[in-house]
């Protein structure tokens, strides 16, 4: 078996490819800078995804990876006889665009997993909730210069999902056909408030990390300012508005897929706590 991993540089992809050599498959990388990919041995690393496509049997599908050339990929993936696709989709699919910022930095949540399916090949959507690692990338500038997140919407609830357990989820997917023709919503094991959140991070850095709530329009003038889009903050504002009457959803399908419960937002904070504090890796 051989399976083409897309984005396998990026924070789901590393896991994967991770998980499906130590299932003894073969793997080929896709990753825009092979020679700096740092892959093990037996993986083959490529910088053109339709390169990797000649004897593949599945192919891992990230949108934002393959980018313009998406459909024109999948169509090359249908050509060169490969018999399933597991794209990488969002549990926000479904909603509209307005409340979707991933689209603003180039996600195609709803188009691939419809390409897939439309494919005529056999098919997994994985839709999983915010990567943990988003809230490292959100709040470790504050979390570093002190002890207070300033944000928005105190009470929006997110349930965070390690990316290792989504890897997980899309190898076993890739591996077997359990999964075939289903859409698969991944979650953490909980939601959580912002505010819990943050002091989530706190118990295990060992501070008083507090969240403080600010309007809206001082979000979005800081995004703006750090080099995100407008459309980028208005959608984030927008998908946060609508958690604060009613709390994210919790599944269990983590568990189900791979025996072992999906891992707790304060596992995934204590074993990349250097993201938060910068001490070291």
């Amino acid at each position: 078996m051989t399976i083409v991993v897309t984005g396998a540089s990026g924070n789901v992809g590393r896991p994967l490819v991770a998980e499906l050599v130590a299932a003894g498959a073969r793997v080929r990388a896709v990753s825009r800078n092979p020679d700096r990919a740092g892959f093990p041995t037996p993986v083959e690393v490529l910088g053109s995804a339709g390169a990797a496509l000649p004897g593949a049997t599945a192919v891992f599908l990230n949108s934002r990876a393959l980018g313009e050339g998406l459909p024109g990929f999948v169509a090359g993936c249908v050509r060169a006889g490969v018999t399933k696709l597991v794209a990488l989709s969002a549990i926000n699919a479904d909603d509209d665009f307005s409340r979707q910022p991933s689209r603003f930095r180039g996600d195609r949540n709803k188009e691939v997993e419809q390409l897939a399916v439309d494919s005529g090949l056999a098919w997994v959507s994985l839709r999983p909730s915010v990567f943990a690692s988003n809230f490292a990338g959100m709040w470790s500038a504050q979390i570093r210069g002190g002890d207070v997140v300033a944000g928005p919407c105190a009470g929006s609830s997110s349930a965070p999902i390690a990316e290792s357990d989504i890897a997980a989820v899309a190898a076993h997917t890739l591996l077997t056909d359990e999964h075939v023709g289903q859409r698969i919503p991944l979650t953490g094991p909980q939601a959580l408030t912002n505010t819990e959140l943050v002091e989530t991070i706190g118990k295990v850095l060992d501070r008083p990390l507090r969240y403080r709530e600010i309007p809206m329009d001082a979000v979005r003038r800081r995004f703006i300012g750090i080099g995100f889009t407008a459309d980028f903050a208005d959608a984030y504002a927008a998908m946060l508005s609508a958690t604060l009457d009613r709390p994210a959803p919790v599944t269990h399908d983590v568990e189900k897929i791979t025996g072992r419960p999906a891992l707790p937002f304060a596992q995934w904070v204590a074993a990349h706590r250097n993201l938060f504090d910068g001490q070291g890796a």
